[in-house]
């Protein structure tokens, strides 16, 4: 039996996907740090991890346009 086994590391491609976004917002982010996201580098590869970018949409929740 063949178990789905959930990825923990994303590609910048992946973690655009996931935050429904393009992955040149993620690549502008890399050098000028807006969004403040944190990332890995393995080599010349770079990786975000889910558990990372969850943590950006929770900080993200507003209950109204005035906070």
């Amino acid at each position: 039996m063949q178990e789905q086994i959930e990825k923990t590391n994303l590609t910048p491609t992946e973690a655009a996907a996931y935050l429904r976004c393009s992955k040149s917002t993620l690549d502008k982010d890399r050098v000028y740090g807006r969004l403040g996201l944190p990332y890995s580098k393995i080599g010349r590869r770079v990786i975000y991890r889910k558990a990372d970018l969850d943590e950006f949409i929770e900080s993200g929740k507003r209950t109204h346009t005035g906070e």
